[in-house]
């Protein structure tokens, strides 16, 4: 493990008691925003290198923090390793968009993930082993159900494929690895997050909502996904960490 060194490279907080034991993490560094005028209030930016930009406030007078990730493993992997390794970020949830591999997923479907699988070597490398899926936190998971529950939001507990490809040659590949791994939708960071939560002893989940299928072809816009997945948002936001 890397000594300590706040301001790191990437995340210009210079006092890590001014960002929440757990963050809130989307993809989108404008849904990041969108979060924290939308559901925050006492509001303080935290940062804005690269355009990543970090907000920390309260929400029903719980401190949190939400920041942007990035899109991929390499991205969310560099911020989400220097929140638990340099800023003491305990909890780390992801919340993102994703697309579905069956037709049973709908538009704007919640899916909580139990496990994300990956052709990548992301896992690999972090943590000097081979894996090919890796688990979200149970404590987590079950903060996120229940908060579901409590807020009477309908939600999927599933498989998912994170992927390292956004194009790919052959857009059937969807069908052989919902069948064979059984991953139900698509996204592109929760292995790596995952990865770096087991090699800093940290915790992680993510909570992701369907914005197009593959099957179906039904898809949402860019500004829908960045600002109308309340659901997933609101359930984050309200679990009990």
């Amino acid at each position: 493990m890397s000594e300590k060194l706040i301001p790191t490279a990437h995340i210009e907080l210079e006092d890590s008691s001014m960002i929440a034991k757990t963050v809130i993490m989307p993809g989108d560094p404008l849904r990041a925003k969108f979060i924290a005028d939308t559901f925050l209030t006492d509001v303080t930016q935290i940062n804005s290198v690269r355009g990543m930009l970090g907000y920390t406030g309260n929400y029903n007078s719980k401190k949190i923090s939400v920041m942007g990730s990035g899109m991929g493993m390499p991205s969310i992997g560099i911020y989400s390793y220097e929140l638990f390794s340099f800023y003491d970020v305990d909890n780390i949830i992801r919340v993102g968009s994703a697309g579905a591999y069956t037709k049973d997923l709908d538009l704007y479907d919640i899916v909580i993930v139990s496990d994300a699988y990956s052709e990548s070597t992301f896992g690999e490398v972090v943590l000097g082993e081979k894996c090919s899926n890796l688990k979200s936190d149970v404590s987590l998971n079950k903060a996120l159900i229940n908060s579901a529950n409590e807020l009477n939001i309908k939600y999927n507990f599933d498989t998912i494929h994170s992927s390292d490809v956004f194009y790919r040659k052959n857009y059937e590949d969807y069908i052989k690895i919902n069948k064979e791994y059984g991953c139900t939708c698509v996204e592109m960071e929760s292995f790596a997050l995952f990865a770096n939560a087991k090699v800093t002893g940290k915790k992680a989940a993510c909570i992701l909502t369907i914005s197009d299928n593959l099957v179906t072809h039904a898809a949402t816009t860019s500004e829908e996904r960045q600002k109308a997945f309340l659901n997933m948002m609101k359930i984050a936001l309200n679990a009990k960490i």
